[in-house]
């Protein structure tokens, strides 16, 4: 093993655990393909995490936080609550279609991934409905949105726009019309919260 002259960090370890999954799939990946790949000792790699199970499951937190963090920006955005709404929908569903058609394969290791981890699953989708929660109650609080329980509504609207976010979905996000019935979708459900 050649020795490494960058100093390692979570991130490295991370970004090469995701590198490795993509190679192996998750049922062959190994601590040890991970400390390879970066030219260290897989004693390294558990310094920084320190079961294979901690690992694989800040590597699913990392990938799931990504989307987080792409709407996180929409949410808190100075704009009228049904812009950022749709803005917001149009995005997670725009993201979770890019992550399942740009690298199928790596898609793939990641649903079993987020099998094996509800904990990184369940924080990120109530990260989620928090910020939609916060759209919904700017919106009742602008009078736009006629929402008597806003973190309920959020939960609802999330709920029902499943088809186009829930990973289970997946093969039905390409195909022709998809589009249209998330734009039908959208469009119903700021018809129901509107005063």
């Amino acid at each position: 093993m050649a020795p490494t002259s960058e100093t390692l960090t979570a991130e490295r370890i991370l970004a090469a655990t995701e590198e490795v999954l993509r190679r192996h799939g998750p049922a062959k990946a190994t601590v040890v393909d991970v400390a390879r790949a970066l030219g260290v000792s897989h004693g390294s790699v558990y310094r920084h995490f320190r079961t294979k199970a901690a690992l694989r499951e800040a590597v699913t937190k990392r990938w799931l936080d990504r989307t987080s963090g792409e709407l996180a920006g929409i949410a808190a955005a100075d704009r009228d609550p049904e812009t950022r709404l749709r803005d917001w929908l149009a995005a997670l569903f725009a993201a979770k279609r890019r992550k399942a058609g740009d690298d199928p394969e790596l898609f793939a290791t990641y649903m079993v991934l987020t099998g094996e981890n509800g904990t990184a699953v369940g924080e990120h989708i109530a990260d989620l409905t928090s910020q939609l929660t916060r759209i919904v109650q700017a919106g009742t609080e602008s009078g736009d949105f006629a929402a008597t329980d806003p973190e309920a509504t959020a939960r609802a609207v999330f709920q029902a726009t499943g088809r186009f976010h829930d990973p289970c979905y997946a093969r039905e996000w390409e195909e022709p019309g998809a589009e249209a019935d998330f734009t039908a979708v959208v469009d119903l459900l700021v018809r129901g919260l509107r005063p």
